[in-house]
């Protein structure tokens, strides 16, 4: 369970804030179900409800800072993801993206990273696909890092260039 003020994932809206745990009063909702009410960190103006009753399976704490730097100690290990054809991509990528778990992002991301590398030597451009999910699951992760380290957003690549 999670408290008023405390930084969660939730799943394809990132890091989130718990601003409140209530009722909800609209029409509709019958006011016997508590929700989590969350306020996306880098999504202002946007505001998310959890069910208490499905949280378990949507959110989940953010990192630690020790769970945060084993992470980037760990990025170089991490495998890429491999499949049989291209056409399996998309399907992997949303599984990485769904699993709400920072180990498959950075799995996804160097995936695209290491596709768009050998497109270039290629002389290929990047693909709309990869450049899609790297986009999502960099903000995703980066925004999770941030909080957990207690860093600005855009110091995260390099704050993770120095300690991996």
């Amino acid at each position: 369970m999670f408290s008023v003020g405390d930084y969660v994932v939730c799943g394809n809206k990132g890091v989130c804030r718990v601003e409140r745990i209530s009722a909800l009063d609209i029409s509709g909702a019958s006011g016997d179900e508590e929700y989590y009410i969350l306020k996306p960190v880098y999504t202002p103006g946007s505001t998310v409800y959890i069910s208490m009753e499905t949280a378990d399976e949507k959110l989940r704490p953010v990192l630690t800072k020790k769970e945060a730097n084993k992470l980037v100690k760990q990025m170089s290990d991490i495998t890429d993801i491999v499949v049989e054809s291209d056409k399996q991509l998309e399907g992997e990528y949303k599984n990485c993206i769904r699993s709400n778990d920072a180990t498959e992002l950075v799995r996804l991301l160097k995936t695209i990273y290491h596709r768009r590398e050998a497109r270039f030597a290629a002389g290929r451009k990047e693909t709309a696909l990869d450049a899609k999910y790297y986009r999502m699951a960099g903000d995703y992760l980066y925004g999770e890092l941030a909080i957990s380290l207690g860093i600005a957003r855009d110091e995260v690549e390099s704050y993770i260039d120095k300690n991996k």
